[in-house]
């Protein structure tokens, strides 16, 4: 794969308005696919295709996060994303929201060891992985209260949302990956704030906060 190749993947998305991203960003991209459809071989990262560049996947795993991150500031800010698996949307949008300072949480061993090597591989600053379930995951053993909370593709057992509700500060906000046309999840600890359509996806970002 080169990022020429990539970079014609995302034509049609790329470039329209909100969604404009440089050569450095393309190239880290680049990188981490490369690596999503290298370690795909071995670990079940995602069950979507990969080889070829589907529209598709590209859309689920790039284009999706890259449209969220017009609801996420540029400064610094502390960040958890939960149950990470493939590495989307953190990666993504840590790419293109680089001060962020994400720690990607999974309980799984070999999925934890490919969002390790994707850190090294890209060499990101501000950017952990912690092997473990999400819902053990606690902010004072942490010793921070998230800003963000991202989540995708989980189950939202009562567990996990209270493992949301504790990681978060008080006027932190939970971004919740849906597909469109769904009911809005109600959140234990959390207030529903609003739904974003991402229209390139066609899948919704459910935005909640904590207040207390």
């Amino acid at each position: 794969m080169n990022a020429r190749t990539l970079e014609k993947a995302l034509a049609d998305r790329v470039g329209e308005p909100g969604l404009t991203i440089g050569a450095i960003e393309l190239q880290h991209l680049q990188d981490y696919w490369s690596l999503l459809v290298r370690w795909n071989h071995k670990v079940n990262l995602t069950s979507l295709p990969l080889q070829n560049y589907p529209a598709r996947s590209i859309d689920r795993l790039i284009v999706e996060p890259l449209e969220a991150a017009r609801f996420v500031q540029r400064s610094s800010f502390v960040w958890f994303d939960l149950g990470s698996g493939g590495g989307s949307p953190a990666i993504p949008l840590k790419i293109v929201r680089p001060l962020g300072r994400l720690t990607m949480v999974e309980s799984r061993s070999k999925k934890a060891a490919f969002l390790r090597e994707v850190v090294r591989v890209l060499r990101m600053t501000e950017a952990t992985v912690i092997q473990e379930r999400a819902e053990t995951v606690s902010k004072e053993r942490i010793q921070c209260a998230a800003d963000l909370v991202t989540v995708r593709a989980v189950r939202l057992e009562r567990s996990f949302q209270e493992a949301i509700g504790e990681l978060l500060k008080v006027g932190g906000r939970a971004f919740l990956f849906a597909s469109e046309g769904g009911p809005v999840p109600q959140l234990k600890r959390l207030s529903f704030v609003s739904s974003h359509e991402l229209p390139r996806t066609r899948s919704v970002l459910h935005v909640y906060s904590r207040l207390d």
